[in-house]
């Protein structure tokens, strides 16, 4: 807020919009938008985030950021999208854009040849990239890949499935004809599989897993698709503004005449199973004058054909037929296909009519007697065969009579509907499992070594009325979410805790509880689904009833009518259920659940299409009839479980997923209109939320995506070393091979058995795993040749070291020959001792004449006298000194008549102390009296310091007792309150989990709301948002009374503004409002301070107020407000002064073994808040701040909140703060502050404006 730096706050459409915080409140900041400048808006704090210092650059790779957060994340893929720069990293992960259009060259084969083995983050992000990646990770690490390709329907999964295959069989294929089969495979089973939604014009109404397996020598030998869960339902009915499969129209818009006068084709408005949705067809100006008139609708006619660029109902039905063709598939078995698909057609047209007979029955309309035969025909039936069993079943008695008696029961109008699309369900599944085994064995391959596949299965689904298929889909993709949770968070943290790297832990949401409750033994929806098709009169209502009653109180499954949506309120307890899935609550209907989730036909239909005259049709039925091991019951249905079919395969599918490498691509859907450059930030921040994508980026920061064992790099270098290389240990080598590389130490990380690499240096780290031969043994020299630099280098320093011994024996003996003068002038001293040491007492005798002289000088009588005694004394010392050095005198002759001169010297001195006498004395008298008047000042001096330390000895001595008191005190309240202490705890611990808890159905009603908007088609469709119910919430008596008192408080001041309270506080006189306001301010200031620390800069040195205890105290202890008994105390405002040792963070990682480093923090408290702050270091300026000028920067927290008051030896005399405070120039700083009006009235303001005066 002090530097006016743009931040990102909550935009209900563009999710994040650029403002400045203006005010902080009691648990929100004030926005000013930067486009409506006046405008302000509420935003919580924990949806506000730092935006970049430029907005609108944009990076590769969002870990590339300062900010990592979500706000960050949307505004770099938005402008990357405006640049039609669809893919960006988030790590090693892929963030796909739909770009509804195709943009050139980005899929060309140049495109393709440039990606060719080139590593992660070198090139622009893109889907071969990945590819690329995949490639080279089972290349290298001799380990299967898999591609996971998540997003919701329409985002663009299928095609990018489409590049990762192409890009594999085009660059790493043989150049056979079983690359080409791979790639016109998918073609193929989008025909059969896919089909027009409302939110995807090619959604693919299958999951598919494809393998594309490799040799030994890593180049592709041949492939295998899985697939999971066809949409059955969609054969027989469709939305009005959705499509059946595409297969159908392409048949009826691109059949040759011969093929539609064979298999009796019309246009699709002609047929039940097509004319209830959109019967237009895909086409463009061209091919739309190409469909002859008779084959198209009156839809069609009306409104013209639908548009896409990448589908054309006409065209690709020659594609189509091409395709057919490359893959192995010859003309018969082709028109085998379509017959039977033309078959499905016919069978959808055949209508019934009550009998009119006894019995009950039903009989097929005479209008559909053609329709009849044409279906027989298809098929392979006979028609009255097929008339029989459409309007009667067979029953096998079980009692009486004869046992195992058929009987031939009639069937209503509605169960006859049911039995043909039944037939008619299971004739196109069978038909769709065909194609799918052709596809497999157009590309067989004897031996594999390893695979990549690529997982593409519908996305996570919600619309206005969800069915069982939508709830199975929506089921898969909450298993791949906690696959990727696993993959990604969970085994990531997982690996850096376990190699010792020391990353912080990221908290993300496990939905391991949704899963359970999906397919939990005996209690999941799944198991309770088959438990009622197993009873003799399931029903969707009993089953709905059973789901309610056994999970009345789960989180994750609730009622239709608390719904966000208008139109599920009305749909009926017995009638469905919603789930809150990790993406959203979805409300599912359960009509039809029971019957979806049979796969078995009537014995009689089975019997019948089993014995069809047709071999293509038989084999159809034939592996289905000869697989299954349940035994057909008299009556009724066999029961074959479509829910634990799905389960099983889903499982299977994760096991495999969990057994190889993966790579992840998340695509991304811009918009719900389909169209091209339209972003829509909001659901778009949701489908990064629910894909994961925050956490990772959580994770990120500290993150290392890459790694590689030590032996494997080893291992792989080892065929290419020289012997002498050898001998290295594997993480010596791998240190000599980063630095023979020159790779920068921030730029990866030591564990304890693999090396980890930073995000965004995938470049380094592939160049290291590539293990082409050439290229290892290039590598292998670079680290023969760091070793023979680094070895030079020791042979250098050998040399240095050589050099330096021969000074050091050059230097000893110029020593040698020192000591040798030394000890020769040593033994001449000696000799010479006696003379010299006369010499000098004579000399000095000599120099003391001179001062005699002087004296003299000053002498009123006897001075003539008095000077012709010196000058003999002088001359006897001028011959002593003559013989002294012309003779080899003794010791004692010398100290004999030095001596005699010493007493004829004395004698004189005395005879001039007699004559000074009367001067000297009254010189000493006046020394004396000098001394004695300097003793007194010092005594006066000792007297005045003992009685200040005693009056410091005093004061100290008094706070301590009254720390001591306070301490009593407290520890009596808290002897007083322990009785109370357990249950006012238990009370609220139990409030504290009922807030996460509550927060966690916020989160998840957030979720929601934006999952219905995103289906609503307009605001009007939505549920109002409802005030949370507390009243559920039983709270004790002391929780009650605290609320109550919290509740009570004189002013209400959470709606006042920052600016409002700083002004209050400077200028009111009222008291009791002065302290209210100071309270309110530094709540908030605590507020700003814990946001700015959630979000400050990546490798930024954390901003410290106050000294990392005292912070540590308030986290760790939290104070309560003051209470009304201590207000009286708040109000006296008592001065108190505090010092406590410093170390700056920064100081304390720069130098951490030098002590002297420590600096000291003085704080004084006005009352319960700060009014003055300093911070003295070595080798630093004193930091000065005051209240009002400086808040932002100082320590936010209340004197008991700090625990100083509780510290022994912190606090200090108020004369001890106003002198450092005074030496630092803290008097000029707090004038100049009052003089500009920031200094907030406190106790040292007024002083200082009452000693000016």
């Amino acid at each position: 807020m002090e530097d006016g730096k743009p931040v990102w706050a909550p935009h209900p459409a563009d999710g994040f919009q650029l403002g400045t915080i203006v005010d902080i409140g009691a648990d929100s900041l004030t926005i000013e938008p930067l486009k409506q400048k006046g405008k302000t808006f509420l935003a919580p704090v924990n949806q506000v985030f730092p935006a970049e210092d430029d907005v609108n650059k944009h990076v590769e790779d969002n870990c590339s950021l300062m900010y990592l957060n979500e706000a960050t994340l949307l505004n770099n893929v938005r402008v990357r999208y405006s640049k039609d720069r669809i893919y960006t990293y988030v790590a090693n992960i892929l963030i796909a854009v739909n770009p509804y259009y195709d943009i050139p060259k980005l899929y060309s084969a140049e495109t393709i040849k440039k990606y060719q083995g080139r590593s992660l983050g070198t090139l622009p992000p893109h889907v071969y990239a990945i590819a690329d990646k995949a490639y080279r990770d089972m290349k290298v690490l001799k380990m299967s890949q898999s591609i996971i390709v998540s997003g919701e329907s329409g985002a663009g999964k299928t095609e990018n499935t489409k590049f990762v295959l192409r890009y594999l069989t085009t660059s790493y294929g043989t150049g056979q004809d079983i690359d080409e089969r791979i790639v016109e495979a998918n073609p193929l089973l989008e025909a059969f599989g896919n089909a027009k939604t409302v939110r995807n014009n090619n959604s693919s109404r299958f999951g598919k897993f494809v393998e594309i397996h490799f040799n030994e020598k890593n180049a592709v030998v041949g492939g295998f698709v899985s697939h999971y869960l066809l949409e059955k339902s969609r054969i027989c009915r469709q939305s009005s503004e959705e499509r059946n499969y595409h297969i159908f129209y392409r048949l009826c818009a691109g059949a040759p005449e011969d093929i539609r006068q064979k298999f009796h084709l019309s246009s699709p408005d002609t047929f039940r199973y097509l004319n209830r949705g959109c019967t237009r067809f895909f086409a463009t100006k061209d091919t739309d004058k190409q469909i002859l008139q008779n084959r198209k609708s009156s839809e069609h006619a009306k409104s013209g054909p639908l548009k896409d660029p990448l589908l054309d109902d006409h065209g690709d039905f020659s594609r189509m037929s091409v395709a057919m063709k490359k893959i192995g598939l010859g003309d018969t078995e082709k028109l085998d296909l379509f017959r039977v698909v033309a078959g499905v057609l016919h069978l959808g047209n055949i209508d019934f009519e009550e009998a009119g007979s006894t019995s009950g029955g039903c009989t097929i309309r005479n209008q559909s007697s053609q329709t009849l035969e044409h279906c027989a025909e298809l098929l392979g039936l006979e028609e009255d065969d097929l008339r029989v069993s459409l309007t009667t079943r067979v029953m096998l008695t079980s009692a009486g009579g004869a046992r195992g008696t058929a009987i031939k029961v009639p069937l209503k109008v509605e169960q006859a509907n049911n039995a043909r699309d039944a037939l008619a369900k299971a004739t196109y599944s069978r038909l769709f499992d065909h194609v799918v085994t052709r596809v497999n064995q157009c590309f067989p391959f004897d031996s594999s070594a390893n695979f990549i596949g690529v997982l593409d299965i519908a996305g996570f689904e919600y619309f206005e009325h969800n069915s069982f298929e939508q709830f199975c889909i929506n089921y898969c993709n909450e298993k791949l979410q906690q696959f990727f949770n696993e993959r990604i968070l969970k085994e990531e943290q997982e690996l850096y805790h376990k190699e010792g790297l020391g990353v912080n832990e990221v908290h993300y949401v496990d939905n391991q509880d949704c899963i359970d409750l999906v397919e939990a033994k005996v209690l999941g929806i799944l198991d309770i689904l088959d438990e009622e098709n197993r009873l003799p009169q399931p029903s969707d209502q009993h089953f709905t009833d059973t789901v309610h009653s056994k999970h009345k109180n789960h989180f994750r499954l609730t009622v239709p009518r608390k719904s966000k949506l208008a139109v599920h309120r009305n749909v009926r307890d017995d009638e469905g259920f919603i789930v809150r899935h990790f993406a959203g609550a979805v409300c599912y209907e359960t009509t039809k659940f029971v019957e979806k989730n049979n796969d078995a036909l009537h014995m009689s239909l089975e019997s019948l299409v089993s014995e069809s005259k047709d071999a293509f049709v038989r084999r159809l039925f034939e592996n289905s009839s000869n697989s299954r091991d349940v035994k057909q019951k008299a009556g009724k249905l066999s029961f074959i479980s479509v829910g634990n079919k799905f389960k099983t395969q889903l499982n299977i599918l994760l096991d495999k997923l969990r057994s190889t490498g993966s790579s992840f691509i998340r695509c991304i859907k811009p918009n719900l209109k389909m169209v091209s450059h339209q972003f829509e930030g909001a659901q778009i921040l949701s489908q990064l939320q629910c894909s994961g994508m925050v956490s990772v980026l959580d994770l990120m920061q500290g993150g290392f995506p890459s790694r590689a064992p030590f032996h494997e790099l080893y291992n792989m270098y080892q065929n290419y070393m020289p012997p002498k290389l050898t001998r290295l240990d594997p993480r010596l080598f791998c240190k000599a091979l980063f630095k023979a590389l020159g790779l920068n130490e921030n730029d990866y990380k030591f564990g304890l058995t693999k090396v980890f690499f930073r995000p965004g240096k995938f470049a380094e780290f592939d160049q290291i795993m590539r293990s082409d031969p050439d290229h290892l043994a290039e590598l292998v020299k670079k680290v023969n040749k760091w070793l023979i630099h680094s070895r030079w280098k020791k042979v250098q320093w050998c040399s240095l070291s050589v050099i330096k011994l021969k000074n050091k024996i050059v230097y000893r003996a110029g020593a040698c020959i020192q000591m040798q003068k030394t000890v020769r002038m040593w033994l001449c001293r000696k000799k010479h001792k006696p003379r010299i040491d006369g010499l000098v007492k004579v000399r000095n005798l000599k120099k003391r004449m001179g001062r005699f002289n002087e004296v003299v000088g000053g002498l009123k009588e006897g001075k003539q006298e008095m000077s012709k005694q010196i000058e003999g004394l002088e001359n006897a010392i001028d011959a002593l000194m003559l013989k002294i050095k012309g003779t080899m005198m003794s010791r004692l002759d010398i100290d004999h008549e030095f001596q005699a001169l010493v007493t004829r010297s004395e004698k004189l001195l005395t005879d001039l102390q007699n004559k000074k006498k009367e001067e000297e004395e009254r010189e000493r008298l006046r020394r004396i009296q000098e001394e004695m008047e300097r003793e007194r000042k010092r005594r006066e001096e000792e007297e005045q310091r003992r009685r200040q330390e005693d009056e410091d000895r005093r004061l100290k001595a008094e706070m301590e007792v009254k720390r001591k008191q306070e301490e009593e005190e407290r520890k009596k309240r808290e002897e007083e309150e322990r009785r109370l202490q357990v249950e006012m705890e238990l009370q609220l611990q139990a409030e504290r989990e009922q807030d996460v808890a509550r927060q966690a159905v916020l989160e998840q009603e957030r979720r929601d709301r934006e999952l219905a908007m995103r289906i609503a088609q307009s605001e009007a469709e939505l549920i109002p948002e409802e005030a949370l119910n507390d009243s559920g919430l039983r709270r004790g008596p002391q929780v009650l009374a605290s609320k109550a008192a919290a509740n009570a408080k004189k002013y209400e001041l959470s709606k006042w503004k920052y600016a409002e309270l700083r002004d209050a506080i400077n200028t009111s006189c009222d008291i009791e409002l002065l302290a209210a306001c100071r309270e309110e301010f530094h709540r908030r200031l605590k507020v700003y301070h814990a946001w700015k620390s959630k979000n400050k800069k990546r490798n930024a040195e954390p901003e410290q107020r106050a000294p990392k205890s005292v912070l540590d105290y308030a986290q760790q202890n939290l104070a309560p407000p003051i209470p009304a008994r201590q207000h009286d105390v708040a109000m006296n405002r008592q001065q108190r002064y505090f010092r406590i040792p410093f170390i700056r963070p920064g100081d304390q990682y720069k130098d951490p073994q030098n002590p002297q480093k420590k600096g000291w923090w003085y704080a004084h408290f006005d009352g319960p808040w700060i009014a003055r702050q300093m911070e003295l270091h070595p080798d630093k300026h004193p930091i000065l701040l005051v209240a009002g000028k400086d808040d932002m920067e100082m320590c936010e927290l209340s004197l008991e909140e700090t625990g100083l008051s509780r510290k022994r030896g912190a606090e200090i005399l108020p004369r001890q703060f106003e002198e450092i405070w005074e030496r630092c120039g803290g008097v000029q700083y707090l004038r100049s502050a009052i003089e500009s009006r920031q200094a907030r009235p406190t106790y040292a303001t007024a002083m200082l404006q009452s000693m000016l005066k």
